[in-house]
């Protein structure tokens, strides 16, 4: 396993062991166990765009944010809406989100090499895209749902990671987090001739079921579109953690159609 569950004071989460071995970045990504949440987005529900109640998505936040080591107060915020929009995080962006009002939207990817700001972005079974670059000490978060990932959003964050860090893609680890997998992805052929428009092959990630229905492997398609802008096979880490096959220990959009809680992602530099 490429992975581990830490859990601290009650909070679970999984900590990726190639970025563990890091010491200039703290990261994170939540599980559903230690927060204060009921109902269906027991416990640790994260989502400030659900029903639950904001107090709550407060509170399992700032347990979130302890149990990885980062500040609640420093946290920049996503606002995701399945596009690849990519915001650069610098200084005058900590702790836009939760303690300082949000003066941006529609972004679906943060990255910053400013130490000491740690980025949060939200999922349900999306894939989360980690970025580090151990050379220019930049990192990123991206979310790539199938929109996303058909926008190659994971590739657009590498670009911009070059563009403002001038970063080397071949220098750029990524880790594919937790996320929904081929065994539980069915979807309609509507979407399978979107991927078909912006990937030369598909036979690598959508296995057909007949009858206009397909499985689609989001993490060979965000792995393909990576390796497309030059990010080495051997630095794309794939957790192959399932959400919809493990909703004891995460949330599932699909599997508890579409009444259930948020994970979060979290990544900083030291």
């Amino acid at each position: 396993m490429n992975y581990k569950i830490v859990e601290k004071e009650g909070v679970q989460f999984v900590a990726f062991n190639p970025l563990e071995e890091m010491s200039f970045i703290k990261h994170g990504f939540s599980t559903r166990i230690g927060g204060v949440s009921k109902s269906n987005f027991t416990q640790l529900n994260l989502g400030r765009k659900t029903d639950d109640l904001p107090e709550n998505i407060i509170e399992n936040t700032k347990r979130f944010s302890t149990a990885v080591g980062v500040k609640f107060e420093d946290l920049v915020v996503s606002d995701q809406i399945h596009k690849d929009k990519i915001k650069v995080v610098t200084e005058e962006d900590r702790g836009k989100g939760f303690i300082k009002e949000m003066d941006f939207d529609s972004v679906d990817a943060l990255i910053t090499n400013s130490r000491g700001i740690p980025l949060i972005t939200y999922f349900a079974d999306c894939v989360p895209l980690y970025f580090v670059d151990p050379v220019k000490k930049a990192v990123g978060l991206a979310h790539a749902g199938w929109p996303g990932t058909v926008l190659k959003i994971g590739q657009k964050t590498v670009s911009k990671m070059q563009k403002e860090y001038q970063s080397k893609a071949e220098d750029i680890i990524v880790v594919i987090g937790p996320s929904i997998g081929i065994c539980c992805y069915e979807v309609s052929e509507d979407v399978i001739n979107k991927f078909n428009t912006d990937f030369t092959e598909t036979s690598s990630f959508v296995v057909s079921k007949g009858g206009g229905k397909y499985m689609l492997d989001l993490w060979e398609a965000n792995r393909i579109a990576l390796k497309e802008i030059g990010v080495l096979d051997r630095n794309i880490i794939v957790s192959k953690i399932c959400t919809g096959c493990n909703t004891d220990l995460f949330f599932s959009h699909r599997k508890e159609n579409g009444n259930t809680g948020r994970m979060a992602s979290i990544i900083q530099l030291v």
